[in-house]
């Protein structure tokens, strides 16, 4: 097997390289730094190992050995590992050391760059790091060096000599005494300076200045790592050039409870308008091994839900096996998963409810039924037909597990400005592993739709909002609606 140091880029997941996605999607274990875009890690196989290894600022911290110690054991059992590192694994990611590592043991190794953040954060911020007739060279530099060294490896005067544009990484704490060491090595106290707190994020923000003033700046903005901070004339085009809006949903955190291989569409939209996602999944959809019985003696077939339509179509040869009845989807979701492989539904209520479908059917004569659906779901779809007279077969697709919430994202949940909920199935185990006294009394709850929202209130949560369409788009609608 092969161990992969994978760059994840700077923290906008849409700069993931095809390649990191594609080793994230196989892995067996993935050792992750804090660092990585959100939904880095929704690719990932439901078995896989994650493990965070992250380090940030001055706060907890994995040591090196630790992960060391981790990349061998995995790596020597045969298992496929990633090295998921934010950035570049070459660029003051420590991605050289682990491959001496690797090289050490006798370990096959693969190298996968990523876009440093270097380069996106100045790019998000409008700051090209060299331009045509301002600046021709850049140097990069790390502001935080190991405080074990007894001595600096930067040659301050030369550096501040450089002809071009410096870039440092790490150096949010620093930034007092980076100014005053270029300073005090000619660079002139009036240099453009630019930081860039968590570039290509939906939060990204920049502060400017000068050498002279940058440091009161930052600390009078409250700029805090990670963060870049670009030094030379470009930095003074962050005013012209600046393209990247906070979206509408800038400033505020938003949760995301459903099925980690679901989520990530949501938390993309979230993002999108500029929302910090927290996800923590607290369901699994586990699939049951069904086969589709022969359609010709059914009136109709009744899909209840997007998660069922997936499953149905995967007991597909292809969409031609669904010949014969007339199709219902329980709402435009359910509808929506199976027109993605070809279906198009033709009974399609309004609301995503079961006596929405029920009333849907009132006109329609009714024999023999098909449900294609969850083990365990509501009764009220085959207890009304089979009250018409019609004989109501129940096809199980899969099964909701719950899906235990690790202490962080327990937390990062519990801390979001908004908690959503997409299923009555992820409350229950939501509330189950969290806690319901655990959330805060100005914590808004957004719920998908009534049904959602009665699983709410009889857990004792109070549904805030609740979306008038019932699918993840309506639920986003709701949710800018409400932060208006």
């Amino acid at each position: 097997m092969t161990a992969y140091l994978v760059g994840a880029g700077p923290g906008d997941a849409g700069l993931m390289t095809a390649r990191s996605l594609e080793l994230i999607a196989r892995a067996d274990v993935i050792l992750y730094d804090k660092l990585i875009p959100d939904g880095a890690l929704a690719g990932a196989r439901a078995d896989a190992e994650l493990v965070d290894v992250g380090k940030i600022g001055a706060g907890a911290q994995v040591p090196q050995e630790t992960t060391n110690e981790l990349l061998l054991r995995h790596a020597r059992a045969g298992r496929e590992v990633v090295r998921l590192k934010g950035g570049d694994p070459f660029v003051f990611g420590r991605g050289g050391e682990e491959a001496q590592l690797l090289r050490a043991n006798a370990l096959d190794f693969e190298i996968v760059p990523g876009v440093t953040a270097g380069v996106a954060a100045p790019a998000y911020a409008g700051i090209p790091v060299t331009q045509r007739g301002v600046s021709a060279a850049v140097a990069f530099v790390t502001g935080h060096e190991d405080p074990a060294k007894p001595d600096t490896l930067i040659d301050w005067p030369a550096l501040a000599a450089f002809p071009g544009t410096l870039v440092f990484y790490m150096g949010v704490r620093s930034l007092e005494r980076i100014a005053s060491e270029l300073v005090a090595g000619g660079r002139a106290a009036g240099e453009p300076v630019a930081v860039v707190q968590r570039g290509t994020f939906a939060d990204q923000r920049t502060v400017s200045g000068t050498l002279a003033d940058i440091a009161a700046r930052a600390s009078e903005a409250g700029v805090r790592a990670p963060a870049i901070t670009v030094v030379g004339d470009v930095a003074a085009l962050h005013e012209e050039i600046a393209w990247f809006a906070a979206g509408p949903l800038a400033g505020r955190s938003v949760a995301v409870t459903r099925a980690r291989a679901q989520a990530s569409p949501l938390a993309a939209r979230l993002r999108a308008l500029g929302a910090t996602v927290v996800e923590a999944p607290a369901i699994r959809i586990e699939p049951i091994d069904a086969t589709l019985p022969d359609l010709s003696g059914f009136d109709l077939l009744c899909v209840t839900s997007p998660n069922g339509a997936r499953r149905l179509l995967e007991c597909c040869r292809d969409a031609r096996d669904l010949h014969g009845p007339p199709i219902a989807a329980i709402g435009p979701g359910t509808a929506d998963a199976l027109r993605e492989r070809g279906v198009v539904a033709d009974i399609v209520p309004e609301r995503a409810v079961a006596e929405s479908l029920v009333d849907a059917l009132a006109e329609r004569p009714l024999h023999r039924v098909l449900i294609a659906r969850a083990e365990r779901a509501r009764e009220t779809l085959p207890d009304a037909l089979r009250a018409r007279g019609a004989e109501v077969e129940i096809m199980a697709l899969y099964r909701t597990v719950a899906e235990p919430l690790d202490e962080r994202a327990r937390e990062e949940a519990l801390g979001a400005d908004y908690l959503t909920f997409t299923s009555a199935s992820a409350v229950g185990f939501f509330v189950e592993s969290a806690g319901r006294d655990a959330l805060r009394p100005d914590q808004r709850v957004v719920s998908i739709g009534p049904i959602t929202s009665d699983a709410l209130r009889e857990h004792g949560l109070h549904p805030h909002i609740e979306a008038t369409e019932h699918t993840p788009d309506g639920l986003v609608a709701a949710l800018l609606a409400a932060a208006r």
